[in-house]
């Protein structure tokens, strides 16, 4: 459905991004940040799906400054290699490319966000700092609590497992108690990237609730 496009970052950098269209008139645009494991089959498939909600959805390839094209899996060795990407990353750049990825569809009506794993923080940060937006979703974004006194300028929903080894709950209630106003949605038993189908983690209940409530924040703030 989709197609491989290329944006242009303010300072002149040229990235990769994954972009897919609906059939008919669009509700607006959706940007997809990624997991550290690169604008991989999986994002790819969440543009798609996004699509198919009736939303232009885009995925800038975020590494491509370190790496172009960088894409992995979920093995425990992928895991490991999109490790040592995470450790390198600046998210300053990276932010200047999501707001690049805005730019590219802000023309075709309100544009939203959503991320996952490190793409979680990135669409926090984005929300906080960028402009050309009108709500943003973060799913299991580890490094919030680190960025708990940033304030989110538009409508934001943020989902957690309750057993993400890496995200503890008292961080998941010091996010709440700084920010009331965001709709934070805890699952039980969830781990990290509970979304995911190709994870081992992937809890389908869990996903399919945070989906849910995904697509109905969306359509009512993309207006």
């Amino acid at each position: 459905m989709g197609q491989d496009v290329t944006l242009t970052s303010s300072d002149g950098f040229k990235l990769g991004a994954y972009r897919a269209d609906p059939k008919g008139a669009p509700k607006g645009a959706i940007v997809v940040i990624q997991e550290i494991f690169g604008v991989n089959h999986h994002i790819r498939a969440v543009v798609d799906r996004l699509a198919d909600e009736g939303y232009v959805a885009i995925a800038p390839a975020v590494f491509d400054r370190m790496q172009p094209n960088f894409q992995t899996g979920y093995t425990p060795d992928d895991i490991a290699t999109a490790r040592t990407m995470v450790g390198k990353a600046d998210f300053p750049a990276m932010l200047r490319d999501t707001q690049a990825a805005i730019d590219a569809v802000k023309s075709v009506g309100p544009v939203g966000i959503t991320g996952f794993c490190m793409g979680g923080t990135i669409t926090f940060l984005a929300a906080a700092q960028l402009s050309g937006l009108k709500a943003a979703v973060a799913y299991y974004g580890g490094q919030i609590a680190k960025n708990v006194e940033q304030k989110p300028k538009v409508a934001t929903m943020m989902h957690f497992g309750e057993k993400d080894a890496g995200i503890p709950m008292p961080d998941v209630e010091t996010i709440k108690a700084k920010h009331p106003d965001a709709e934070i949605f805890v699952y039980d038993n969830a781990q990290h990237g509970f979304h995911c189908d190709e994870r081992a983690s992937y809890d389908k209940k869990s996903a399919d609730a945070a989906w849910k409530r995904t697509m109905d924040f969306f359509a009512k703030h993309l207006k």
